[in-house]
């Protein structure tokens, strides 16, 4: 993969966030650009491209199969006030899944404050779709045509919002890791899930946290009318699977491989 010009790109993004100060998003911006100018000088695995949604421009981060073009994509969404390239589950999936054929676009979320509640995320849901809906076109427009959503924890609640706002949408599967199930939540993403009927994988770890691991037969039980849901849960795995990122990697794969062939 070429080095990017980072002078280049650090000057465009700029420009892009001095163009759309007017947007209207409830997304922390200038987070967004401080996280952006982070990844974008450090970048070595992938390439940095800008998407638009609601007339504001947002970081993407595209990697190709190592195969050359599967004609299949991967949309890797990151949890509660982080970024694209995050080193925990993030990175991992989004780098690692590209040696199983599959190319990849991690894509910047709307954000808030470090010290926001995650209970104040629930005005950034309605701006999920639109990021989203751009990520699609953007694939589609170069060549991948098989598309699937892999999510963590604030990411996979946002991908359960998605497919609410979106029931039409041209994704094939779903990749839920960490996503907790009760309805005391921004959303009640066990309830959503009743109304899913594309392949799904409830991931999480046995030292997920509370809110995932307590929730997880409610999860499986609202997705009873799918028969096409599986839930795995990983042995010593924590939230962020932190020393188990290779075998995230395995059972993502393979997972969505038989789900292909099903």
């Amino acid at each position: 993969m070429k080095k990017v010009n980072s002078s280049l790109i650090l000057a465009m993004l700029c420009m892009a966030f001095t163009t759309h100060a007017s947007t209207q998003t409830w997304s922390d911006t200038q987070k967004e650009q401080r996280w952006a100018e982070q990844i974008v000088d450090t970048l070595f695995d992938g390439e940095p491209i800008w998407l638009e949604a609601n007339d504001h421009e947002f970081l993407g981060i595209e990697m190709q199969a190592s195969e050359g073009n599967t004609g299949r994509a991967a949309i890797v969404i990151h949890g509660i006030g982080i970024h694209p390239n995050w080193e925990q589950v993030v990175r991992p999936l989004r780098v690692g899944l590209t040696e199983h054929g599959w190319h990849t676009l991690s894509i910047q979320m709307p954000i808030l404050l470090n010290d926001a509640d995650s209970h104040d995320y629930a005005p950034l849901l309605d701006e999920v779709s639109v990021r989203i809906n751009a990520a699609i076109d953007y694939l589609k427009e170069h060549g991948q045509q098989e598309l699937v959503i892999i999510a963590h924890s604030m990411g996979a609640t946002m991908t359960m919002r998605y497919t609410k706002d979106v029931p039409d949408t041209p994704i094939r599967s779903l990749v839920l890791i960490g996503m907790q199930g009760g309805s005391e939540t921004i959303y009640d993403n066990a309830e959503a899930l009743k109304d899913v009927r594309m392949p799904v994988l409830d991931l999480y770890g046995s030292e997920d946290l509370p809110g995932v691991v307590d929730f997880a037969d409610r999860k499986a039980q609202a997705a009873t009318g799918n028969p096409k849901f599986q839930q795995i849960e990983v042995q010593g795995a924590n939230h962020f699977f932190d020393g188990l990122e290779d075998r995230l990697v395995k059972i993502v794969s393979k997972w969505l491989k038989d789900s292909q062939s099903s």
